[in-house]
C-alpha cells in the first residue's frame, strides 16, 4: 500500500477595506520542496481572501495528501474545526442565527477538498513573527497592493 504524503501548508489573506481590494499568499511545503502561490483581486474580503488561500492551496496538491494547514484566520480555523461550516451546509447555508452564511461559494469549494485530503488545522498570531505566515503575508499584500495601484489606474 502506498505511504500518503504529508506536506505542510501556509496561507494567509489580505485586504484593504472591507471590501476593497485584497490578496492571498500560500506556502507549500513537501520535503525540502516549497512552492509559492498567491492572486487576489479587487473587491473582496478578507475573509473571502482567507479562504480562497486555503482552497488554492489544497487545489495544488495533485494526490490525496495528509496536510498540516497553518493559517491566521479564526474564521476558516474554526468554521471548520468547531463544525459550524457543516451545520450551515445542513440548514441550507443558514447560520445558528438565522442569517445566511458567508462565502458559501467558496465553502462549496473548500469542503470537497476537506474530503479528499486528511487536514489538520494549526491556528498561528498573525503579524508575530512566524516566518511562514509571515512569507505568506508578503505574498497576500503584494496581491492587494497591485489590485489596488490597478483601481487607481496606475501600472502592475
Amino acid at each position: 500500500m502506498k505511504k500518503i504524503k504529508t506536506v505542510e501548508i501556509f496561507t494567509d489573506g489580505a485586504c484593504s477595506g472591507n471590501p476593497g481590494p485584497g490578496g492571498f499568499g500560500v506556502v507549500l511545503r513537501f520535503g525540502n520542496t516549497e512552492k509559492e502561490l498567491s492572486g487576489g483581486c479587487s473587491a473582496t474580503t478578507n475573509n473571502r481572501m482567507e479562504l480562497l488561500g486555503v482552497i488554492t492551496g489544497l487545489s495544488a496538491l495533485k494526490e490525496s495528501c495528509e496536510v498540516k494547514l497553518t493559517t491566521d484566520s479564526k474564521y476558516v480555523v474554526d468554521s471548520v474545526t468547531k463544525g459550524w461550516v457543516y451545520g450551515w451546509k445542513k440548514k441550507g447555508w443558514i447560520k445558528s442565527d438565522k442569517k445566511p452564511a458567508l462565502n458559501v461559494d467558496l465553502w462549496q469549494q473548500l469542503l470537497p477538498l476537506l474530503e479528499k485530503h486528511k487536514v489538520t488545522f494549526i491556528w498561528v498570531k498573525g503579524h508575530a513573527g512566524h516566518p511562514e505566515n509571515e512569507r505568506c503575508d508578503s505574498l497576500a499584500v503584494e496581491q492587494r497592493d497591485k489590485y489596488s495601484r490597478n483601481l487607481q489606474g496606475g501600472q502592475n
